[in-house]
């Protein structure tokens, strides 16, 4: 029986390079197919490489020859890096997604999409429920430019799995990542030499370590359900405590003062917050975790607090090293 053919946009990614590496070792996966204009981030074995931009109709013609049963969509900004504007990452979301679902209609192999989405989409909110379930999207107003894309995305692909009842469709809502390699905003938060938090408030902060945003994935890419699924760590942290376990000094900062203080940071190159993480440091957000866990069959090894506690002693024996 032939095993799974599965291709991976992103590829140059933390997580897209080392889900390649791990469907490489599977016994069960006869070819991995990597699409991205840069070079993975190590060196892999036996993996096809389509050096194309998401966002360039060719992909049509490229994809559907490789034969792939399954699609993992890993290319989408979180947040514009250097050089990147806010109209190129949303170019690279939206547009992106609308000519990888293109090649998608021609891939007549095609039984399985996986997209690795954002828990951005549920905002940040002073209301909003303990823990957030995957149904309640439309509790708030999209407020920014990312939870726009965000909920565009997940459109696009809804309609195509709604016009394609065959292909299993798989939305992960993933919290921000941390851990010893990854560099995330969030990651790049506690690192500054002091650390801003808005003044009067200490809200709830649900992560995902890296290792297991990445167990994760491979868990819906071998047990794909249709839908969205929230994936985080188990719990939360406050944000006070956390910054301490990082060992910075904060500095509360008025919530009016807040958005100038960022500014100056920004002119200063020391930090560059975006709007959905701004709104999250003084509002927090937390998600139910229930289906990642009852029908994709996956259980994060850390908790959220578990999750801070492994990047600061990694940190701190790098330090010490």
């Amino acid at each position: 029986m032939p095993g799974r053919r599965i291709l991976i946009t992103g590829i140059a990614s933390y997580l897209g390079t080392e889900l390649a590496r791990i469907l490489e070792a599977d016994p069960d996966v006869d070819l991995v197919v990597g699409l991205d204009t840069r070079e993975p981030r190590a060196r892999l074995d036996r993996t096809e490489r389509i050096d194309a931009d998401i966002r360039d109709p060719e992909i049509a013609r490229l994809i559907p020859p490789t034969g792939v049963d399954t699609i993992v969509h890993n290319q989408i900004v979180r947040r514009p890096g250097p050089g990147m504007s806010t109209r190129r990452a949303h170019d690279v979301n939206v547009i992106g997604s609308l000519e990888l679902l293109a090649a998608c209609e021609r891939t007549t192999t095609l039984r399985t999409i996986v997209v690795r989405g954002s828990a951005g989409i549920y905002g940040a909110e002073p209301a909003a429920p303990q823990f957030v379930t995957e149904e309640m999207t439309q509790l708030y107003p999209l407020r920014t430019r990312f939870q726009r894309d965000v909920a565009e995305i997940e459109n696009l692909f809804g309609t195509f799995a709604r016009r394609h009842p065959a292909v299993a469709c798989t939305m992960l809502r993933y919290q921000h990542s941390i851990g010893p390699t990854v560099n995330t905003e969030l990651t790049q938060y506690l690192s500054l030499p002091v650390v801003p938090t808005y003044f009067g408030f200490d809200p709830r902060i649900q992560v995902i370590h890296e290792r297991d945003a990445l167990d994760a994935l491979v868990a819906a890419v071998r047990n794909p359900v249709r839908g969205a699924v929230n994936v985080a760590g188990p719990g939360t942290i406050g944000l006070t405590r956390m910054v301490r376990l990082a060992g910075r000094p904060s500095l509360p900062i008025p919530s009016p003062l807040f958005g100038n203080a960022s500014a100056i940071g920004q002119r200063l190159g020391l930090v560059d917050f975006s709007p959905d993480f701004s709104r999250l440091l003084r509002y927090g957000r937390a998600v139910d975790i229930t289906r990642l866990r009852e029908e994709v069959g996956f259980y994060p090894r850390h908790t959220s607090g578990g999750a801070v506690d492994d990047y600061v002693a990694s940190r701190q024996a790098a330090a010490a090293a």
